[in-house]
């Protein structure tokens, strides 16, 4: 029955197939271990919005200056046309170790200091692609397509202060948004210039690993005050990639990477608890923003021996369609929690100096990175939130990548041959990150709601990435 749905030209590709099979049972038993990682995470924002900028420690490296580039399997996320230019099959995985702390002090000298819930936010925010070019793998008829699955968790934030905090009790003590993005996408090359590619992102919790929903705990009076909910709510994302410049060996030397990802509103459902007593159901709107990128990126130098590449970014979120967070609850009550964002800017600039097949270390690529990023706060003083320490953020970053090929061997330990059937591990790349985000000092007045809220917020954030890709 099989044979009368496809035809093979040859047993080869029939192999090819099996293989491809067995590959997919393991990347799934992998996918599963990635999920309970993901799924399990207190999302940790370590910059000034809920919004977690990296979600790939070779893109964080650069400051997350990617979208022009993307040709590691991050491009996913940051722009999912760049994913016609991976070859075979490509995983990627990894996590963000994040930490820091916010001090406040009011008018009259009262000071409280937060942290992301500990010295170092746990579990961390983690990323895991998976892509596949169907031409390489000997789906030849389908043309120039590549096809992927990510998971992430691109919006979350986990602030804790003391319940002694003066602002315990409006907006909150604590705040944490397990949120997670499945991202099944599509890439497709037009022609050696023009690349497009569409996505879906599927926006959830899991009630299956820990809370698996949002929360909010403020202390008033002797009461501990919980807030939660939880809903799956879907969006989309459509990206281009334009090549106007190639070497003689068809690399990219100037790309353009235009990506647009559309809002998602999530209707929240959850309960309202006092002392861990439930009270009441209670029901909120969360809208996450749609988000513009623009990317240009240029290879000054790219031959046989170095490349070497300057990017510059620009995101446009906007925040603005987050207008209010008011509760309603089950007993005719409206617990009122004004928002009114307004969209922001990001601006990310970044570089990286490539070494191919040095002469020491023979069947490896050794990569510098460097970045910066600047984003705008996009919270107003009336609406101001401890638990998302908002103001301007100046983030510079640091990064190296290493990449051994098939032949190239560590500890006398070969890179490539290891797999299943005829599909063999080709390369294995670690990409390592540090990033420190300044925030701004941030004098805070004129609280619409709580008085408690007003005085000065000084924040440091800092956070080391990981990433390990297998290329197959």
């Amino acid at each position: 029955m099989a044979g009368n749905l496809m035809q093979f030209k040859s047993n080869k590709e029939m192999a090819m197939l099996i293989s491809l099979l067995h590959l997919m049972k393991w990347f799934t038993v992998q996918t599963a271990c990635i999920m309970l990682v993901v799924l399990a995470v207190v999302s940790a924002s370590y910059a000034q919005t809920p919004r977690i900028q990296g979600q790939g420690s070779a893109a964080s490296g650069m400051g997350n200056a990617f979208a022009a580039q993307a040709d590691d399997p991050s491009a996913l996320h940051y722009n999912p046309a760049g994913m016609t230019q991976l070859r075979g099959v490509q995983n990627m995985f990894g996590l963000l170790l994040v930490g820091g702390t916010t001090e406040f002090r009011n008018a009259a000298g009262v000071t409280t200091s937060g942290d992301r819930g500990g010295s170092v936010a746990w579990p961390s925010p983690a990323h895991f692609y998976l892509t596949a070019n169907l031409k390489d793998i000997g789906f030849s008829a389908l043309g120039d397509m590549t096809v992927g699955i990510g998971v992430t968790n691109p919006f979350g934030s986990l602030t804790r202060y003391p319940q002694t905090a003066p602002f315990s009790a409006s907006p909150a003590y604590f705040q944490t948004l397990p949120l997670i993005d499945i991202k099944p996408t599509i890439a497709y090359k037009l022609n050696d210039q023009l690349s497009f590619g569409l996505g879906a992102d599927i926006y959830t919790f899991s009630s299956m690993f820990g809370e698996g929903q949002a929360e909010q705990k403020a202390q008033v009076g002797l009461a501990n005050v919980e807030l939660n909910g939880s809903d799956t709510a879907a969006g989309f994302n459509v990206s281009m990639m334009y090549t106007p410049l190639r070497n003689a060996d068809g690399k990219p030397l100037a790309n353009i990477g235009l990506v647009y990802r559309s809002q998602a509103t999530l209707h929240l459902t959850g309960e309202q608890r006092i002392n861990g007593a439930l009270t009441a159901d209670a029901s909120a709107t969360l809208v996450l923003p749609y988000i513009y990128t623009v990317g240009i990126g240029i290879w000054p130098v790219r031959d046989k021996e170095r490349e070497w590449k300057l990017e510059m970014d620009v995101d446009y979120v906007g925040w603005k369609a987050n207008r209010n967070l008011d509760v309603r609850l089950s007993n005719n009550t409206t617990i009122l929690n004004p928002q009114q964002w307004n969209s922001s800017y990001t601006v990310m600039i970044g570089t990286e100096y490539k070494w191919l097949n040095p002469e020491r270390m023979p069947d490896w690529e050794i990569a510098l990175r460097a970045g910066y990023m600047n984003q705008q706060t996009q919270m107003p003083d009336a609406t101001f939130s401890p638990t998302v320490p908002s103001a301007n953020t100046h983030t510079p970053s640091l990064g190296a990548g290493f990449l051994c090929k098939e032949n190239g061997s560590f500890f006398g330990l070969k890179c490539g041959g290891i797999g299943i059937g005829a599909v063999k591990v080709k390369s294995i790349g670690l990409d390592l990150v540090y990033q420190t985000v300044y925030y701004e000092n941030r004098t805070v007045a004129g609280h619409a709601t709580n008085p408690a809220v007003n005085g000065s917020y000084q924040t440091t954030i800092h956070a080391g990435g990981v990433s390990l890709r297998l290329n197959f």
